[in-house]
């Protein structure tokens, strides 16, 4: 139960935490809107291709914690 109240603790700080909220960047927001609809597909898709790999890395971990979290249950 404390390991449960740590991990949410931790993202909710990491939720609150200003650089979270960087996608109201007026740089990158003017640069954006600036371009063409074919080139806003396209960061659009190099946006993706770039979180895949953390996401994965991500999920990745965590469901080798929960297996070893049910497995040391058991």
């Amino acid at each position: 139960m404390r390991l449960k109240f740590i991990i949410l603790a931790g993202i909710a700080m990491l939720g609150m935490a200003r650089g979270a909220f960087a996608q109201g960047c007026a740089l990158c927001y003017t640069t954006a809107s600036a371009t063409s609809a074919a080139a806003q597909r396209s960061l659009d898709w190099g946006i993706l291709a770039l979180l895949m790999p953390a996401l994965s890395l991500f999920l990745g971990i965590i469901f080798l914690l929960y297996r070893r979290a049910v497995s040391a249950a058991a």
